[in-house]
């Protein structure tokens, strides 16, 4: 499965009503670790079918970013039944953004 861009309209139907657990990436074009973690998360997406990768442009989302206090990016989220379960902010190496699931 590939990565979904998440905005306000889509969120209630991907995130919080998901059947599977969603890792959020929050992020922003000129964010150069946001970059970095980006195509980590394109794999993760394209090999675990069990859960959603969804992607939050903080500068086109800024409702949502302030929903989940974002403060710092790259942010991820993990959402499970619509509850956060898990949550830790700066890029980090595949192993540790799957160790967040």
């Amino acid at each position: 499965m590939s990565v979904i861009n998440i905005s306000k309209d889509n969120f209630a139907g991907e995130v919080l009503r998901s059947d599977r657990p969603v890792l959020l990436d929050f992020w922003a074009p000129w964010c150069g670790p946001c970059r970095m973690v980006g195509p980590i998360l394109d794999e993760i997406a394209r090999e675990r079918a069990d859960i959603k990768v969804g992607k939050i442009n903080v500068d086109e989302q800024p409702e949502l970013a302030g929903q989940f206090g974002v403060m710092g990016i790259p942010a991820m989220v993990v959402v499970k039944d619509g509850t956060v379960v898990n949550q830790a902010t700066g890029a980090r190496p595949k192993s540790q953004i799957l160790a967040l699931l």
